[in-house]
């Protein structure tokens, strides 16, 4: 699963909460699938967050050892 789809399932999960439609049943199941996919784009986002400050990290200490390079 991708963040995008997990992203997805998610909105549409919080658009069937909201309208409070679903049987007690059925939104407790939504709710914990729900915990799942907020857990799993957490999880993405966080990793992302991480390559990205690897990356901002390298680079300046690229630019610290050839400055004007």
């Amino acid at each position: 699963m991708t963040f995008e789809e997990a992203h997805k399932e998610l909105e549409q999960i919080v658009a069937k909460l909201e309208a409070g439609q679903a049987p007690l049943d059925e939104m407790t199941a939504l709710w914990k699938r729900g915990e799942e996919l907020y857990a799993f784009c957490r999880g993405q986002l966080d990793a992302a967050q991480g390559r990205i400050e690897e990356l901002a990290k390298s680079a300046a200490q690229r630019d610290e050892v050839a400055p004007g390079a």
